[in-house]
């Protein structure tokens, strides 16, 4: 009998254990746990856009060291697009990655590399080697993105997640605003002072381990559980990922003109000075973080594929709005309007997506997701380049309004087709 008992002390005493060691685990639902998404996932927003107002100072100052104007302008533009090209390279392996061995590995790895990484402009003199940072903070940012991301998905489900994917995008998009203007400020002084908020990336380390909870996804899986992740793997939504990844491409193609070519438009149009430009792309910012916020509640009367003329209309109107503009409120307003239809994109695209892949290839799929958005940003300097001499920065923002506008009307006269094509939902 006292063998008994003291067999059923362990065991309480092993319970009570456990328990404690639950309270202090991290939980998804902590507000602690939620800004630490909402922290690490602003750093993808830092990734290019916070150095745009340096680029004509940077081009003015490696004019005597390149001399092909040519060469000079596409190398200084490729410190923004750049980190595009290798986020498009390592989304696939970072969803690779946290399939195969979690989460939280990759994003605690990834914040360290990109505070590394991303202050390369800071003490570099070199415009080839900043090129060289760059393309690591790529890889970085590719590790950030994906694994936040995902880990939202892994959290919270239906109406919950939807919400949470917009306030991410409205968390973003108020920190883009925060550090483009906290760019553009520093830019007045020195071309190599705004490298130095990246930095912010290793103050969220310490956030990362402490609070961030890796999903319960440890376990081996016996060969029923194989075969059944297969099965999944073979039906894929082949519809839902082709429209995705096509249209976020292409917005992504548009959106990016505005951090690469905004502060030269500007700087021609009303002799914007570098602080002006920043405050010029964070007013987009604003205007999509706002927008993205109310994407929670819009989710609950309205399905994906109505969003999607909204998107494309209102940022067709302001870029239509920006190349016609002759003063500095008319492109004001214009990134005002074409930020709204960014702001609602991207939690649209994310939350589709993560509702209809099967969980076991998750992280993969929202890697392609990353893929496709950072393929357009890279595209977009190397698309609409052929088209600024004949056209002129304005032209082509016209351009590009004309074919946003294009985009929304056909899907809003074909609904009912995309609709039946996808046989989506909305849930």
């Amino acid at each position: 009998m006292s063998l008994t008992r003291a067999h059923t002390k362990l065991i309480r005493i092993r319970t009570n254990l456990l328990n404690r060691k639950s309270d202090l685990m991290p939980n998804p639902n902590a507000w602690t746990t939620k800004l630490t998404i909402f922290l690490a996932s602003s750093l993808t927003v830092m990734a290019g856009a916070t150095v745009s107002p340096s680029l004509p100072a940077m081009k003015q100052n490696f004019a005597s060291t390149i001399t092909d104007p040519d060469l000079l302008t596409t190398l200084v533009k490729l410190v923004i697009t750049l980190p595009a090209l290798f986020i498009t390279i390592g989304s696939p392996i970072a969803g690779l990655i946290i399939d195969r061995f979690g989460r939280k590995p990759l994003l605690l790895v990834a914040t360290i590399l990109y505070g590394l990484a991303g202050t390369s402009g800071l003490y570099l003199e070199s415009l080839p080697a900043i090129l060289v940072g760059r393309a690591f903070l790529g890889l970085a940012v590719a590790g950030v993105m994906v694994s936040a991301t995902t880990l939202i998905a892994d959290y919270y489900s239906g109406p919950a997640r939807a919400a949470f994917m917009g306030l991410q995008a409205g968390f973003m998009g108020l920190g883009g605003v925060l550090f483009l203007t906290l760019g553009g400020a520093l830019a007045q002084q020195n071309w190599h002072y705004p490298f130095g908020i990246y930095l912010f990336a290793w103050a969220i380390v310490p956030l990362i381990m402490a609070f961030i909870l890796e999903p319960d996804r440890a376990r081996s899986l016996d060969p029923r559980e194989i075969e059944e992740s297969e099965a999944q793997s073979s039906s894929l939504p082949v519809a839902v990922l082709a429209i995705v990844y096509g249209l976020t491409t292409l917005s992504q193609i548009a959106f990016y003109l505005i951090p690469v070519q905004l502060p030269f438009f500007l700087e021609t149009l009303v002799r914007a000075q570098p602080s002006q430009s920043g405050l010029a792309i964070a007013l987009c910012t604003l205007f999509s973080a706002l927008a993205s916020v109310t994407y929670g509640k819009l989710k609950q009367r309205m399905e994906f594929i109505t969003f999607l003329p909204i998107i494309f209309g209102l940022m067709g109107i302001g870029y239509l709005l920006i190349g016609q503009s002759t003063n500095w409120l008319q492109v004001l307003t214009g990134l005002a309007i074409a930020g709204m239809g960014l702001g609602i994109l991207m939690p649209n695209m994310t939350v589709w997506l993560s509702t209809t892949v099967p969980d076991a290839v998750r992280g993969r799929a929202l890697g392609g997701l990353s893929t496709a958005m950072f393929l357009g940003q890279f595209l977009s300097p190397i698309v609409t380049q052929p088209f600024t001499k004949p056209l002129g920065f304005g032209g082509v923002y016209a351009l590009t309004g004309g074919i946003l506008i294009v985009v929304a009307l056909a899907f809003a006269v074909f609904k009912s087709q995309v609709r039946n094509l996808t046989r989506s939902q909305a849930i």
